[in-house]
């Protein structure tokens, strides 16, 4: 079975996500991230392909990215990371990435070598709906891997029962139509927005992510979905802290508080 529907099936509420970009702080640290995550007790870790041009994230995120990219991360070092490290890594793994690196590497070749490599998952932002359906969902299922597709306040209810419907993993419901960073808290607009996904009573469950930063942010998250993901908060704590392991540890103690 595939690690995410392991997941899922095992655990109901509270799943703790945590993004972070392949090649930050130092290019080497992909290994040492992924197991201080894992040893925390993180259940699900997200792993960011670093692009020039990251429309959806924020400005830590971006600046992630910048770095890791002139430290020389790509998706063929990544893999070679990941190929390393596979039967130590008992969590599911996701690629979070945008679609010209992935496109430039082969789609294929990508599915391939996330089999190969321990990746039970992909999130592509900017992947358009249809192509998925049409052109991306065919091969990633040959390989047993799950797309998660976003939706946002704006994404309609006509279009979230589609993705419901065409996909198996779960749905990333992005707090905002903005792009990543902090908040303190979600105003009552974005908890309406929960509530009313929450209502429509899909087969997928959800991770809520965009502002998951603080103790409040976080139980609205598992107040109102399956988890919350976390992603410019520990970005942020990564650059602050003098290795992975203490800035999980300063996360967990933030959301803690």
């Amino acid at each position: 079975m595939n690690k995410i529907n392991a997941l899922f099936q095992n655990k109901k509420r509270e799943i703790l996500s945590v993004y972070f970009t392949a090649g930050f702080p130092a290019i080497h640290d992909t290994e040492k991230i992924i197991f201080a995550l894992q040893n925390a007790g993180v259940d699900l870790v997200e792993v960011g392909i670093p692009f020039s041009d990251p429309l959806a994230d924020g400005p830590v995120i971006q600046e992630s990215s910048t770095i890791a990219l002139r430290n020389g991360m790509n998706l063929r070092l990544l893999f070679s990371q990941l190929d390393q490290i596979k039967d130590k890594v008992h969590i599911p793994l996701i690629l979070m990435g945008y679609l010209n690196p992935i496109m430039q590497y082969g789609f294929e070749n990508f599915c391939k070598d996330c089999k190969k490599t321990g990746v039970s998952g992909m999130i592509i932002p900017d992947l358009p709906f249809n192509e998925y359906l049409n052109e991306y969902k065919p091969i990633s299922d040959r390989y047993d891997l799950k797309v998660v597709l976003l939706i946002t306040p704006e994404t309609s209810d006509e279009r979230i029962r589609l993705i419901d419907e065409h996909t198996d993993g779960f749905i990333y419901m992005v707090s905002s139509a903005a792009t990543t960073g902090a908040q303190q808290r979600f105003d009552e607009k974005k908890l309406d927005y929960f509530r009313r996904i929450g209502c429509m009573n899909l087969r997928n469950p959800l991770l809520i992510g965009f502002g998951i930063s603080n103790h409040d942010t976080l139980a609205a998250a598992f107040k109102y979905a399956s988890g919350a993901i976390i992603g410019s908060r520990f970005i942020r704590l990564l650059a602050e802290e003098k290795s992975p392991e203490a800035a999980v540890e300063k996360l967990l103690e933030s959301l803690a508080n």
